[in-house]
């Protein structure tokens, strides 16, 4: 990963309550690090010797958006010019799953997804030409 000219951003629906706004964040997290471990910088060592797991190396800016919106970027996200990209989504259908096999089943038969988030990674132009006009979640 060129980190230059990389770009990993996360979009959440700005009507979620903070609580499922933040686990929205870190799951998508977890998957991106899976997805682009070079993304992810060596441990470190304090003063003290202590280690600390390295983070991504790179921003990752919290931005925010109607959930008609994301749903908007992530049809688009289908498209050829963005198949480069490393696309994560968290949706309704996800979180009212308590095991995995259940979220497997549910999304087979879903018609429809209500995202509550997506993480893109990838092109700096592509995520921009996608993101660049969102605000910051505060």
């Amino acid at each position: 990963m060129e980190i230059q000219n990389q770009k990993c951003v996360m979009v959440i629906d700005e009507a979620l309550p903070a609580g499922i706004a933040a686990n929205t964040a870190g799951i998508m997290g977890i998957t991106l690090g899976r997805h682009i471990p070079e993304a992810v910088g060596p441990d470190v060592l304090d003063k003290d010797g202590r280690t600390h797991l390295g983070i991504i190396a790179v921003p990752v800016p919290i931005l925010k958006a109607s959930a008609d919106k994301i749903s908007d970027i992530r049809e688009q996200l289908y498209a050829p010019e963005f198949s480069d990209l490393t696309v994560v989504d968290f949706s309704d259908v996800a979180q009212s799953c308590n095991v995995y096999d259940e979220f497997i089943e549910k999304a087979a038969g879903a018609d429809e997804f209500t995202y509550y988030g997506i993480g893109i990674c990838g092109r700096k132009k592509a995520v921009n030409k996608l993101t660049g006009s969102l605000p910051l979640l505060r």
